[in-house]
């Protein structure tokens, strides 16, 4: 025994509906461009090539790329071009209005991979008013003419983005002054993305101007 902190691995959030279109859209291109590249003619496969390096970065970048990974000592969001990494020290809110922001060190961050459904939190409040009235969400006055009972029915909701920034403040607050989660903001633009992409488009604009 040490008398250290125990770590923990980091949360990670990401939303499941992008994963599955970003797998979709890309087995789509690799189907339509294999093919093009393997049984086209004249300029044909070129032209599919450099569709593939522009097209799949972006569908990587904006489904399977997008992550928050929270920490003890950290804040790191992966964006589609770029990850902020932040220590819990330069967090001043989190939160979550029409899209989920991060706010550090005076700048503000969007958090892509945590969506914000308006019907999802709207379906919550309602929810929760009826609860406050007394109303049973399936119908009638505390339950009574309802169509069964479920636990889950008679107790407050959240919107699964609010859920997610509520533990992110709450990890924030807990971590903020700890020596560990001290340190400027970092930002890295991911080139593994843009290098590609950047040659996709100049390859399909060449093509296009010698057409």
């Amino acid at each position: 025994m040490t008398g250290e902190p125990e770590k923990y691995a980091d949360r990670c959030y990401r939303s499941g509906s992008a994963l599955v279109a970003g797998v979709l859209l890309l087995g789509l291109a690799g189907w339509l461009g294999g093919d093009a590249m393997l049984r086209g003619e004249g300029r044909t496969p070129v032209t599919a090539l450099a569709a593939l390096l522009f097209a799949v970065p972006l569908v990587v970048a904006f489904t399977l790329r997008p992550a928050v990974f929270a920490g003890d000592e950290r804040l790191r969001v992966r964006n589609p071009f770029r990850t902020i990494i932040a220590p819990w020290s330069t967090v001043e809110t989190i939160r979550a209005r029409y899209s989920c922001e991060l706010v550090a060190d005076g700048s503000t961050y969007q958090m892509w991979s945590i969506p914000v459904s308006l019907r999802a939190r709207n379906r919550a409040n309602r929810h929760n008013d009826r609860l406050a009235r007394g109303e049973s969400p399936r119908g009638g006055m505390f339950g009574i003419g309802g169509g069964g009972f479920d636990p889950e029915d008679e107790r407050e909701k959240t919107a699964p983005s609010d859920a997610a920034i509520a533990e992110l403040r709450g990890l924030a607050e807990k971590h903020g002054e700890d020596e560990a989660a001290q340190g400027p903001v970092t930002v890295r633009w991911s080139y593994e993305i843009l290098a590609p992409l950047v040659v996709g488009a100049v390859g399909l604009a060449l093509l296009w101007a010698t057409a």
